[in-house]
């Protein structure tokens, strides 16, 4: 990620997560990111760590590929019982890249959690890319729907 932060720190045994670069930078951003990356991305909530509507700690549960160039990338969260009231569904539209890179070097965790996220613009729409604990989730597309809720 560019400007989020989310790295493992050996000397702390945890991660180290900043998002005040990428926050310092996103209003700059406002007139570049689809209307649906921006109003997820700017939710006052997004990257507030104790709150139900963070992205942090949810719980990678399933991704949907499509199958045809039309189709919607799906990938759903579920919510972690300690933190979130619900979980989160993020549909992508006109996706031109989709990649899941897992760095298998925490073994402990029996599910992949997110750590944190970015949005970035770029040429004909977004660049998510999702931190989790043990890979990494970049998608390019048109624009992206988050929708909180079970689903």
């Amino acid at each position: 990620m560019k400007f989020v932060k989310a790295d493992w720190d050996a000397e702390m045994h945890g991660f180290d997560l900043d998002p005040s670069g990428y926050l310092a930078e996103l209003q700059k951003m406002r007139d570049e990111l689809p209307a649906g990356a921006w109003a997820f991305a700017s939710d006052a909530e997004h990257y507030s760590m104790r709150s139900s509507r963070c992205v942090k700690d949810l719980e990678l549960a399933a991704i949907s590929v499509p199958t045809d160039k039309r189709g919607v990338l799906t990938i759903e969260f579920s919510a972690n019982q300690w933190k979130h009231d619900s979980g989160l569904v993020i549909r992508y539209s006109g996706v031109s890249h989709f990649s899941i890179d897992y760095d298998q070097s925490i073994d402990w965790m029996q599910a992949d959690t997110v750590l944190l996220d970015e949005i970035l613009p770029r040429q004909d729409g977004c660049l998510h890319e999702i931190a989790l604990t043990d890979a990494s989730i970049t998608v390019h597309c048109r624009d992206l729907e988050a929708i909180w809720g079970d689903a």
